[in-house]
């Protein structure tokens, strides 16, 4: 495989919402980022995936757009956009974005035209459908509840949104829809961006009328397509948001002869608390061993043949360290130390989001007043008249709501942070005052101290790259137990998962160092080995 600059990198998410406020208005902007670009260079990141910052009315935050290549005034204009790439460039930093061509806004100008008539030239730009019986051509539902076709009364036919109904989907099959987004892919290129975040990309080959939405027929040939007319001849990362993909889905996308992506998201692993053919909101305990599996059989499936990438953490999921892990003030340090281990020296590109590196936790709500998502909103309302009781909605949004991780960024323990002079957005978590970005960079054992380590060691070591990875004990109830192996050095990952102590013994295995740790005082003896709660070492082998 040809070796690519991606490929030994770190990518940090920006929400830029929450990121920094640089004017007071209580909303993230991109010069609030470059004021924070200082922050990420010291961590040692090598870009960042900033989440749209187009122009957009905000249904779902951003991810509504209305001009491809105008800024909202939210975030700031153009030219704060040239000033961000060209600063972030100096830092050695390259700038992802955020690529959202299943939809636009219905307040995109193509929309505006395309709903005005039947015959207008920008009709087939969208998905129009009549209806069956007085109701919705078929039974496609809204991710973001109900039925996935609304009906336009000028016309009185229905379009098709996945997603909001103010998110009207974009009709592929049309060349002229193409082209539009290959110029605008361009423009992006063209200013020197380093790639793209490309959002539900694997629902752009959807055949609505036989009910197909994700991996259409025309799926790959489309993404053949966009390599071909757009950033096929650059040297830039592209990863795609696909949440349904298999192994061998991704191969398809990733492996680098198919001129496609350079790798995916595959959304296996968040969603193994999740009732089987049921909403997010219906969860259940997490099977550890599951999750072993799960990151085993992508590590193997893509090894040599595609790439993976690595998250716990995005926009969309609730902070891990509250989730999965243990967010107490006794452990929160030490259980989001295990999950940067964990993920950290497996094979593929690790993606921070913005306050994962030092160990932000969910922000528990008591009402539906305090949520501003879209998609609780609806899910509670949809709840209640299915008679669910308060209490159990504002439950399943307290643990699966996408507000946990949109949350503005502390920067300090001053009044909101430090993120805003003003009101903020969406209300910070309670805890700031604590647990913030200043406090952790100065306290040397810190988790942001613990992600810098991390990503140092990285960069140096090829073997965390390139390693061949081998899981040991894939039935132990509590540890995952891998190693990692280059070029005749082994490196041995051992994780407690879980708060209650339990033992690992090897007596094969000889110990040449301990390479990281999170606790201080991680035993050497790998022949009779009490792991505490959270512990994880990371062990060089003779």
């Amino acid at each position: 495989m040809q070796k690519k600059w991606w490929h030994s990198s770190v990518i940090y998410q920006i929400y830029p919402r929450s990121f920094q406020d640089s004017d007071g208005d209580g909303i993230g902007d991109i010069q609030g980022i470059i004021q924070r670009l200082s922050h990420l260079a010291e961590l040692g990141i090598d870009a960042i995936w900033l989440s749209p910052v187009y122009r957009s009315p905000n249904d779902d935050n951003g991810y509504d757009i209305s001009d491809y290549q105008a800024i909202s005034p939210d975030f700031g204009t153009m030219d704060d956009m040239d000033m961000l790439i060209q600063k972030a460039k100096e830092l050695g930093i390259r700038i992802l974005m955020d690529l959202v061509v299943n939809h636009t806004s219905d307040e995109h100008a193509w929309f505006i035209e395309s709903r005005k008539s039947k015959d207008n030239e920008y009709r087939d730009y969208y998905i129009w459908r009549d209806g069956k019986n007085n109701d919705a051509p078929n039974e496609l539902t809204s991710i973001f509840s109900g039925s996935a076709w609304e009906l336009d009364e000028q016309t009185n036919q229905y379009y098709l949104h996945l997603y909001s109904k103010k998110q009207p989907d974009l009709n592929w099959e049309n060349p002229k829809v193409r082209n539009e987004i290959w110029q605008m892919m361009n423009f992006w290129l063209d200013k020197g961006i380093g790639g793209f975040r490309m959002d539900v990309i694997d629902l752009i080959g959807k055949v609505p009328d036989e009910l197909i939405t994700g991996n259409g027929p025309m799926l790959h040939t489309y993404l053949k397509e966009m390599h071909q007319k757009t950033f096929g001849k650059r040297d830039v990362l592209t990863v795609g948001e696909t949440w349904g993909v298999t192994t061998d889905d991704a191969k398809l996308f990733s492996s680098p002869e198919r001129d496609e992506l350079s790798m995916v998201f595959q959304f296996e692993h968040i969603g193994l608390d999740e009732q089987p053919g049921k909403p997010k909101w219906d969860t259940k305990p997490l099977n550890f061993i599951a999750l072993k599996q799960v990151f085993t059989k992508w590590q193997l499936a893509l090894d040599g043949d595609g790439w993976n990438s690595l998250f716990w953490n995005n926009h969309d999921i609730p902070r891990i360290v509250s989730n999965w892990g243990d967010d107490s003030p006794q452990y929160r340090k030490v259980s989001a130390k295990m999950f940067a281990t964990f993920l950290h020296f497996l094979k593929g590109t690790p993606y921070i989001y913005q306050g994962e590196e030092i160990g932000l936790t969910n922000t528990p709500i008591a009402s539906i007043e305090e949520v501003n998502d879209i998609e609780s909103i609806n899910m509670y309302n949809e709840r209640l008249q299915q008679g669910y009781s308060k209490k159990e909605i504002i439950q399943a949004i307290n643990k699966k709501g996408r507000d946990n991780a949109r949350r503005p960024i502390p920067w300090d323990g001053s009044l909101n942070g430090g993120f805003t002079t003003g009101t903020p957005w969406l209300a910070l978590n309670p805890n700031y005052k604590e647990l913030n970005v200043k406090n952790d960079q100065e306290d040397d054992k810190s988790v942001f101290n613990y992600y810098k380590t991390l990503i140092r060691l990285r960069k140096e070591n090829e073997l965390i790259v390139w390693g061949e990875y081998k899981e040991l004990l894939p039935n132990d109830p509590q540890l995952f137990v891998y190693e990692r192996s280059y070029k005749g050095e082994t490196w041995l990952v051992i994780i407690n998962f879980y708060q209650e102590p339990t033992f690992y013994k090897d007596e094969d295995r000889k110990v040449d160092t301990i390479i990281i740790s999170n606790y201080e005082d991680s035993s050497e003896k790998i022949d009779d080995l009490t792991l505490r709660a959270f512990e994880s070492i990371v062990y060089k082998l003779k």
